[in-house]
């Protein structure tokens, strides 16, 4: 129960909440919509699927301070390429942030002379540039992991007792990539945040790219991602030994 109160008293468990339930509704329209006898339901879920969205826009209001101060402390990671992504990681989540406030003024009618489908686009943009510095900073500590490992002499004896109970395998190639599978899977079972953060940036990925056109697939998939990214976002913030730092 502590934990559960602990949770709902952060703006950012209320918003992976929000965010779960949005995608949970996304997801259940798309396997409905063809079921005459549902449409009650399904016009129900639309509701609040809209509502979610909306409550979501009202609490990142203030996000974009948020997001400036965290560029800010980034720019003096002594790491340059961790400098560099999170960096322009933070300035884009700014941006989107901005863009975001704007259509929601725009939704209750405080703005009005502007495009929203153009502003929509922009913030599209802008999230989908932050995934991607994000993924690279995932990428980049995943092979920082692995260097590190491969220094490890208990790691170079399990690595050797993993190849040796495959004795099938006769090629030169395949015991590479044996090898080098079997690494990444060391170093993501010992540092957990990594593969848990990878495995977010890759399922929000989806709707960014559907919304670009760079690779459209269905309100389906977009919802499925988008409802496990939102869980694996709750279970960083129930456990904050899995929030990937920096």
């Amino acid at each position: 129960m502590e934990s559960y109160i602990q949770f709902t008293n952060q703006s950012q468990g209320r918003d992976r909440i929000l965010r779960a339930t949005q995608h949970a509704c996304a997801l259940a329209n798309y396997l409905l919509r063809n079921e005459p006898s549902r449409q009650q339901l399904l016009l129900k879920l639309q509701s609040l699927q809209s509502n979610m969205s909306s409550g979501r826009k009202l609490f990142r209001l203030g996000n974009t301070i948020n997001s400036i101060d965290a560029a800010k402390r980034t720019l003096v990671l002594s790491d340059p390429i961790l400098r560099c992504c999170l960096t322009v990681a933070n300035l884009s989540r700014a941006l989107y942030f901005i863009c975001d406030n704007v259509l929601w003024a725009r939704n209750i009618g405080l703005v009005r002379d502007i495009n929203k489908e153009r502003w929509s686009l922009n913030a599209t943009r802008y999230y989908f540039v932050s995934l991607v510095m994000n993924l690279t900073r995932d990428v980049y500590m995943m092979a920082q992991l692995m260097v590190q490992r491969t220094r490890d002499r208990c790691y170079q004896q399990k690595l050797n007792q993993h190849l040796n109970e495959s004795p099938d395998v006769a090629c030169v190639v395949v015991p590479q990539l044996d090898a080098l599978v079997f690494l990444l899977i060391e170093c993501l079972k010992s540092n957990p945040a990594v593969a848990l953060d990878t495995v977010k940036n890759l399922c929000d990925l989806f709707s960014p790219l559907d919304r670009l056109g760079v690779y459209q697939t269905n309100a389906g998939v977009v919802g499925f991602c988008g409802l496990l990214s939102s869980l694996l976002g709750i279970l960083s913030v129930l456990k904050p030994q899995l929030k990937i730092k920096p």
